[in-house]
Formats: C-alpha cells, structure tokens, sequence
C-alpha cells in the first residue's frame, strides 16, 4: 500500500494511492462508518487500524462502490509525513563512509564497524517534492544525499533488532540535503552538523508499507534487508547508483540502538545515511583524485539554484525537487566576530 500526503482545502491530507489514483483516507473512512484522522501523523497512532480501514476503502474503489477520489496529477504532493515527531539520520553504507574518508587522506574508522550510528536533524524542515528554498550560504557547495528512509509505526522502548522489523510502517526516499562548506566550517568543533544540514530534508513522494517489497525482502539474522536500485539524476542525468542491499547496518538494528533507552515514537523517520557514490562530496572526491593521478585539473560539481535533482529508488518512486534561492537571504559565513 502507497500512502501520500497533498494539499486539500488549505489543509494537508493522507490518502491511498491506487495506480493514478488518491482516496482521501478521513473522508472515504466516515463512508463505511469509521472516523479515522486525516492528517498521516495521527493516523501513524494506531497504525494497525488504519491499514485496516484503508485496505476497505481500497476494496469498495474496486469494487465501484461510492469511494471519493482524485487523480494524482491533479494533486499537489506534500512530504508523506510533513511533521515528523522526530528526524534520525543512520551511517549506514560502508562504502560511503570509507571512500569519503580515503578522498580526505584518512583511514577508515573501525568503530563503524561495531556500531550503528546517527545524528539528528531537523524535523521542522521536513519538505516533499517540489521547491526547496536555500539560502545565499546553502548554495556554496550545495549537495544531494541519495538514501532510503523507514517511518516508525508504533511506540517501542529497548527494542531488538530481532523483532524491529515489526515497528516499521512503512519506506520512501531521502534527500539530505547537505550545504557542505557550512558543515566543513562548523564541523570543526566536532559537535556534528547543524546549519549544513539543518535547512531541508526531502522525503517521499510515497510512504510504501512493507508488504509492497516483500519480492525485495532480503531476511538475515539482524533484520531484513532488501534489493532495491537506487539512482539520483541532476538536470536529467543519472550521477550515482547504488541499492539498498549494500546497507551493512540494518534498520532493525538501527532501531535497536535508536530505541536504547529511549522511545520511539509514531512517525519518528530513520534515514539510511547515503548510499556509495550518492552525493558530491564523495563523487567529487574520487574524481579529484583520479584527475590529479593523471596530472589533470579537476572542477568540483554542486547544485546551483535552478537545478532539478531526482532520487529514484525501486517500488518506491522518484523524489524530484528544484533549488529556488531565497532572493531576501544573506550570508552568516561573511559574519565572523573577531576577538
């Protein structure tokens, strides 16, 4: 099942897609009797009842039965999830983290190899497809993040990875959006990334449950995995591949160390951390590389304002977002107080 979000009635809804499709789940509910939420967040409460429910709307629309709906292209599409209760961040490809550190001249950490880890970004700055608005500083060195998200879908403390599986509700793409000359800059006082980061994460365009990849599912004794292609395009041109199987942390065992301690709340999003090859930083890095090996001169490439990036992931659709700039921004990297 494919769950989307969309602008309705200066509102912003949850509906079931089917094929070019959406039923607006809140009101098709009170058709056959039921009063359940409009808004994903609230549904995300009792997930459970609400795959209940929408697997009979979607059984009355097949059938021809009175159902309300709408088509696609005529929606606007919102993030699945618009306001996260939270938003994690894994690290979970191996070869993203080792070819990064080699384009930097340092070895590979071995503490990846022992744990899961994640940062926290802002969850308040959760976008969907369409316009992400930068500031003048987002665009020095502005990035894309190619990587596969999980929304949690019921409440759990101290959870194992033997079971995690159990509180995903569902899967879509990510897009951490990375403005990298901040990160570098502030990253220094290794507190972690903040304002490079801190400005917009894309996710969607779908919310898919778990059964729509069950084809793809990969089962390992830390939870499940699965084979899913993944590809970004700028301006139309495919720029990395990976897939989702080369994750060497899984979300189950993400999940356990997430939850250590601490609850996992309905609509919490873990990001995977980026794929190998999926962001500039890295492809950037081992182009460089390769060109000064052949005594060649090399120009980084970042997104610029007007740019399209588009992230595609298997069964899970294609996330597209333009970069607007803000024309009323400044720059904070000019503002430096001197002592």
């Amino acid at each position: 099942m494919k769950f989307v979000s969309f602008d309705f009635e200066e509102k912003v809804i949850a509906g079931i897609l089917v094929q070019d499709k959406v039923l607006p789940i809140g009101s098709n509910s009170e058709l056959i009797g039921y009063i359940l939420p409009h808004q994903i967040e609230d549904l995300l409460e009792d997930w459970e009842h609400t795959i209940k429910i929408s697997n009979l709307i979607i059984e009355n629309y097949n059938n021809s039965k009175e159902v309300i709906s709408y088509k696609l292209s005529d929606l606007v599409l919102r993030a699945p999830v618009p306001k996260p209760t939270s938003c994690r961040d894994g690290y979970a490809f191996r070869q993203h983290v080792m070819t990064a550190r080699r384009n930097r001249g340092v070895e590979m950490i071995p503490e990846f190899d022992q744990y899961p880890v994640f940062y926290f970004t802002n969850h308040n700055s959760i976008i969907g497809p369409g316009d992400v608005i930068v500031e003048e500083d987002h665009l020095n060195q502005l990035d894309f993040e190619l990587e596969i998200a999980i929304v949690i879908g019921k409440e759990g403390r101290n959870i194992q990875s033997s079971g995690a599986d159990e509180y995903i509700a569902g899967f879509l793409i990510m897009n951490d959006l990375s403005a990298r000359l901040l990160q570098m800059e502030e990253m220094k006082l290794n507190l972690g990334p903040a304002k490079g980061k801190d400005f917009a994460t894309s996710i969607g365009p779908f919310l898919v449950t778990p059964d729509e990849l069950l084809s793809k599912k990969i089962s390992t004794q830390f939870g499940n995995s699965y084979d899913l292609q993944m590809r970004a395009y700028h301006n139309g041109k495919l720029i990395s591949e990976g897939n989702a199987n080369q994750m060497n942390w899984t979300f189950a065992e993400i999940i356990e160390r997430a939850s250590y301690g601490v609850t996992l709340y309905p609509g919490d999003v873990i990001g995977s951390g980026t794929v190998g090859t999926g962001c500039y930083l890295e492809l950037n890095g081992t182009r460089a590389l390769e060109a000064k090996a052949k005594g060649e001169n090399f120009t980084p490439i970042w997104l610029q304002e007007g740019d399209l990036i588009e992230l595609e992931i298997e069964l899970l659709g294609k996330l597209s977002n333009r970069i607007v700039k803000n024309q009323n921004s400044f720059s904070i990297l000019k503002k430096k107080k001197n002592l």
